[in-house]
């Protein structure tokens, strides 16, 4: 028992950095209190003490705010951090390590009396207010996003986050006991967009090609003889920009005030280009759209997308995206 106890308030000092002294674990942890109440209430209960057993559990929910089945079944070294909110049914099984966050329920879908409630491997991480319903399994090493609602098992070392609750990033090896992050998580729709986008600016890249070598008034060319953009062929280039869409922020980079200056440079067409915000992650998918978008305009010029470094604020997008409506 005193072993339990001493794993139980390790488990704190390693998972919260909060977490400063004994006393102050012993004395001001909700989450820590509601297992040890729990071990309580489930021995009563595997002891056919069902009342007693259910009312130490009643207890618990009305010190802490975190209701525990007599019935679950909980490993070593679980943490619920915070606490408040937390519901676990009574036939949920929680493997060992597993870090869990306020608001998060292990729910049922039957009102058989069966197994009706989610079985939880090793070493998980679940998000603050994530759900979890039904008889289904979640892998050791898996984590669930916040807010999530699952409803499918979850394969091991999965990352799954949404409503309901999908695959967003690749199997983890790694332990997550101290991986705190449960809101930093992949954003699997962003993701597909930009994959849509970039397969849309390459097939209308080959529409324009086509175009350009049917017996066709050809678009204005650049002259290798100028030394500065014709406001015509600008205007051109920037009508063809406003095709390329921010991806986060789904408004084009033209209107969003990302082209801070297009030119010639006596290679070609250089665009200078700023992001919405430093080490942006599609910078180099907005760069590849600009390319194909300049060069379709510019007859084949060589393009330079050049990254300028400033700070962009919503000052920079257009007037009508900032106090229009819905903006």
């Amino acid at each position: 028992m005193l072993d339990t106890i001493r794993e139980d308030m390790q488990a704190v000092f390693i998972k919260d950095p909060a977490a400063k002294t004994v006393w102050e674990v012993l004395c001001c942890y909700p989450g820590l209190h509601a297992i040890w109440l729990h071990r309580a209430a489930h021995f009563l209960w595997q002891q056919g003490l069902l009342f007693p057993g259910r009312l130490v559990s009643h207890i618990n929910r009305w010190l802490t705010g975190v209701e525990i089945h007599p019935g679950a079944k909980i490993g070593r070294r679980l943490f619920i951090d915070h606490g408040m909110g937390v519901v676990i049914g009574e036939t949920a099984e929680i493997g060992d390590d597993v870090l869990m966050y306020q608001g998060v329920v292990l729910g049922g879908t039957s009102t058989e009396k069966t197994k009706r409630h989610p079985t939880i491997g090793h070493n998980v991480v679940i998000g603050a207010g994530a759900t979890i319903l039904g008889p289904i399994t979640v892998g050791d090493s898996a984590r669930i996003g916040a807010g999530s609602v699952v409803i499918k098992s979850v394969l091991a070392g999965a990352t799954v986050v949404g409503v309901p609750a999908h695959i967003a990033g690749p199997k983890r090896s790694e332990r997550p006991g101290a991986d705190l992050e449960h809101g930093r998580l992949p954003d699997p729709v962003l993701r597909a967009l930009s994959e849509a986008l970039d397969r849309q600016g390459r097939l209308e890249e080959r529409v324009r090609e086509l175009e350009r070598v049917l017996p066709v008034i050809p678009s204005p060319a650049l002259s290798a003889r100028e030394h500065s953009l014709s406001p015509a062929c600008e205007a051109d280039i920037r009508q063809a920009l406003q095709e390329v869409i921010e991806p986060e922020v789904g408004i084009n980079i033209v209107d969003l005030g990302l082209i801070r200056e297009i030119k010639l440079n006596g290679r070609g067409v250089e665009v200078h280009l700023i992001l919405t915000h430093p080490g942006c992650s599609h910078a180099g998918y907005l760069v590849e759209q600009i390319r194909r978008q300049v060069r379709s305009v510019a007859d084949g010029e060589a393009v330079e997308v050049v990254l300028v470094d400033e700070v962009w604020s919503w000052d920079d997008a257009a007037p009508r995206l900032v106090w229009g409506d819905g903006i």
